[in-house]
Formats: structure tokens, sequence, C-alpha cells
């Protein structure tokens, strides 16, 4: 299946030959034992906090997608993470971008800092490694401010002296942009977005590009237990499925928005990637096949951004993203509020910035929600 094209393979997904029924979809394998033949034998399954089914063949599935050797399913995006934080031990130090998801800030900013792990923010990679650095931790583009980096530029760094690259690809997915490709030796999702793209299951991915690296999380999953329920995993194949329809769709509505919102009296700026005039486009253009639905605007005053939310009508005032259906938050009191101020102001996370997620609806008629939103009451 390695060998189709990445529409087919989303559609048709990596099958193996246990299912004697011919189901045309994978089976919900809704079991959490499998019987023994005998002692010291295994059908292959034995419990399914280890491996299940269904959970195999999606795993399966997201590994040809990003031209991984393993991808492991977790339950959600951060308990991906958090398994990832294992292949580290005390006195290790990871550096990260500056602008990263809230969740996951806030996971190296308590739990990865009580269990003797530093994690150090900057975008002057080279500059911040020391004898002690681990990784090199990145979102590209970055939640919620858009930045772009230079992914083969990073690898170079990361290689130089011996690191782990790890990068987050939840905004543009495998459709858009294979880190492993330029050189990263992990990548992580919050499959609850795209790949899921419903809005109706939470899941993560770990996908690594070697098979030492795939081993070892392997052993951290089966040991930590955050694995992905059968069901859950069914629900994220089902919306891999439409993976690339659905990804086009929404930038094709991204990029209208973005450009209708560029000329707006009442947006002092516009951040998204496939505008000529973002800093990162020629990267984009370099790395990358599209340039997402992701859109994060700022508004001339806080009082703005507060009533676009309390007036939209169609698109959906709510956390999460990369659904079919167009939402919007307020990263200043939802998915960054844990990160402290100072460091919000230093990323450009103020009280007049809001991030929307471009869905599938027609694209006139979320501008005409957004224009309705911005109209003086």
């Amino acid at each position: 299946m390695n060998n189709y094209s990445f529409e087919t393979i989303c559609a048709r997904g990596v099958k193996k030959d246990f299912d004697p029924t011919g189901a045309v979809c994978v089976p919900i394998y809704q079991s959490a034992t499998f019987e023994h033949p005998g002692p010291g034998k295994s059908a292959g399954y034995d419990y399914s906090r280890t491996q299940n089914p269904t959970r195999e063949i999606l795993e399966k599935t997201v590994a040809a997608l990003e031209g991984g050797k393993d991808a492991i399913a977790f339950s959600t995006g951060m308990a991906a993470i958090a398994a990832l934080m294992e292949l580290f031990a005390p006195g290790d130090r990871v550096v990260a971008s500056g602008d990263i998801y809230g969740g996951t800030h806030r996971l190296f900013a308590h739990i990865s800092r009580k269990n003797g792990i530093l994690v150090t923010h900057t975008d002057d990679f080279e500059n911040a490694v020391t004898p002690e650095t681990k990784a090199i931790f990145i979102e590209t583009p970055t939640n919620p401010l858009m930045r772009v980096y230079d992914l083969e530029k990073i690898s170079k760094i990361a290689k130089k002296n011996n690191l782990l690259f790890i990068v987050d690809n939840t905004f543009l997915t495998p459709y858009f942009q294979k880190p492993i490709d330029f050189g990263a030796d992990i990548v992580t999702h919050s499959g609850t977005k795209y790949l899921s793209g419903h809005n109706d299951t939470l899941a993560g991915f770990l996908v690594a590009a070697r098979t030492d690296l795939a081993e070892r999380l392997r052993f951290i999953a089966k040991t930590t237990g955050a694995c992905l329920a059968p069901f859950d995993s069914f629900l994220t194949l089902r919306g891999i499925k439409t993976l690339a329809l659905r990804m086009d769709k929404q930038q094709q509505n991204a990029i209208k928005i973005a450009e209708w919102l560029q000329n707006r009296p009442e947006i002092t700026a516009v951040h998204y990637t496939g505008l000529k005039n973002h800093p990162g486009y020629e990267i984009s253009k370099k790395q990358t096949t599209g340039f997402g639905s992701m859109i994060s605007f700022e508004t001339k005053t806080p009082e703005l951004a507060i009533q676009i939310l309390e007036r939209v009508r169609l698109i959906i005032f709510a956390e999460s993203l990369g659904g079919v259906e167009s939402l919007i938050t307020y990263p200043l009191t939802q998915t960054h509020s844990d990160i402290p101020e100072a460091e919000r102001l230093a990323v450009g996370i103020t009280d007049r910035l809001l991030r929307l997620s471009a869905g599938v609806e027609s694209a006139d008629d979320l501008i005409a929600d957004l224009a309705f939103a911005l109209e003086k009451v």
C-alpha cells in the first residue's frame, strides 16, 4: 500500500488480512483481551493496551502517510507528547520553539520540570544548545501565531549536535507537510484535529523515522498505557478517508477568508502562511505542498475581539480546530491561558488576537458571518 498515492492510502488505509468476513471498513475489535492458542503461544494480539487490530491498522496507515517506520496511537495529543517526554531523564534539556500550543507549554513547564527535564523556549535553536540538550521540539506553523520554521535548517542543527529533532505536524498533516523528509526523527500529532476531522473524537500520534526510536516509544506506550481505544481508532480511520478532500476545501476557504480580513480596516494583522506578505511564505513553499486552514488575526481593540466572539452565528466559538465545522477561539483565555502573561505577550498573544480554523462550509457564508460580527453595534 505504501506504493500508492497519498489519496489512495487515505481512502483505503493499510490493510491486514486478519478479517475473514471481507468487511470493506476495518471492524471495531471491541475487546480488552485475546485468547491464547496455548502456553507460550499468541494469535498476534494479547491485550489491547499493547495492541488491538483496529488500532494497528490506524497506526500503519498514519505511518505510511507520514513516511515513518512506525506510528503509535494515543488517547489524546497531549498523551502522545507526555509519552514522548519519557525518552528523557532528569538533567536533560530540550530546546523548544517560542510560540507553542498552551497545553504543550503547560506540560513542559510543570510536569517535565517536576521530572527534572528543563525546556528552553527560543527561536535561536543553535545557541540554546548545551551539553545537556537532547532534543529540539518545534511546531510549524506554530500555534497560534502561525510562525514558520525551516525544517531542513533545524534538522542540520540537530544532527550536528546529535539531538533528536521532533516536529508537531498537527496544523498541516502529512498531506501538506512531511517533516521526516526534511530530517525529523519523530513527528507528533493531535489526531483530534485534521486527521479525525469531525470534532467527535480525541486521538494522538507519535511517528518514528527510525526502528530503534519506534521500539523505545512502543515500550513507553505499553508501560504508561494511554492507548487509543478501538472505537476511537475506528473514528479516526474513518476521518482519514477524506483527509485530502477536506484539507483542499478548508485551504480554499482559508485563503479567501485571509485575503478578505487583510482588507478590513478593523483588522490590524492577519497571520496566514498562504499570504505572500507572510514572513514564512517562501519557506512554506519550499517545504510544504499547501498552507493549511489555520488563521490568526488581530483586531484594533480588545473590545472588538470580544464582539466578534459574541456575534458570530455560523462560525462556532469553541476550542479545538481542524474539523469540518469552522471554529474560532480566544487564545488569551482558552488555549494559552496557562502561559505566564510576560511569555504570552513576548510571542504576541494579546487580548486582540483571535484564532480561526476554517471548515468546509461555503467561504461566502463564513465571510458574511465575520462581516456581521464586525458591524458596529
